[in-house]
């Protein structure tokens, strides 16, 4: 290679480096954490069936806890009655919200059968809060859509609800179902119920719908 094409690659290689940094610049925080979060989560349904599901637990945890603000879920889900509780009734909700949730993801993505993940590139602004688009592209039926409501969260966003089919409150939901549990024992009869659901799960039972 003479001296002149020598300096012509190393230009050319300097304007790829430049171009991809710039690229990657511009990918808006939000889609970039939902990307970042499917990555692993796809990751996960490749290896499910020759991983066991607290295996899979496990992988999952730290990108789940990173993802979804599950304190401000958990609060947002338990609804009016949340300001009521104690603190350690709180810290105790939180934790097993937090692992009912985690346990949910583990056990619901059991397989892959080709599927992967879209994330449109712009948000949704909704008031302080912004919606990330997504679906689960199936090779067989219907794509999923699967939309993020994320808020701001120090420096960074986190998601505080999932919107299944694109418009159905995932905590909105829950919070139907938590709410009878609530009236019926209060916070002590909540937190078991997740307890012994999220064990369910890990043991091996499919994750509620």
């Amino acid at each position: 290679m003479t001296p002149r094409s020598f300096l012509r690659a190393v230009l050319c290689a300097s304007m790829i480096v430049a171009a991809s940094a710039s690229a990657a610049a511009d990918v808006v925080p939000q889609v970039a954490r939902i990307r970042t979060f499917y990555e692993t989560l796809l990751d996960t349904m490749k290896e499910a069936q020759r991983t066991p599901v607290r295996a899979r637990y496990a992988k999952l945890e730290p990108a789940i806890r990173a993802t979804f603000d599950l304190p401000a879920m958990t609060r947002i889900t338990v609804g009016p009655t949340w300001t009521t509780l104690k603190p350690d009734e709180q810290q105790g909700l939180v934790e097993q919200f937090s692992r009912f949730t985690i346990a949910t993801y583990a056990s619901r993505f059991d397989g892959y059968s080709g599927e992967r993940f879209e994330v449109d590139d712009t948000t949704e602004v909704r008031g302080a809060n912004q919606v990330v688009r997504s679906r689960l592209v199936r090779p067989k039926g219907e794509p999923v859509t699967l939309n993020y409501l994320m808020h701001a969260s120090g420096n960074d966003w986190t998601v505080i609800d999932v919107y299944l089919s694109g418009t159905i409150s995932e905590l909105a939901t829950r919070r139907s179902e938590f709410g009878t549990i609530l009236r019926s024992g209060g916070a002590p009869a909540l937190i078991d119920s997740l307890k012994g659901r999220t064990e369910k799960m890990l043991a091996g039972t499919p994750a509620p719908s």
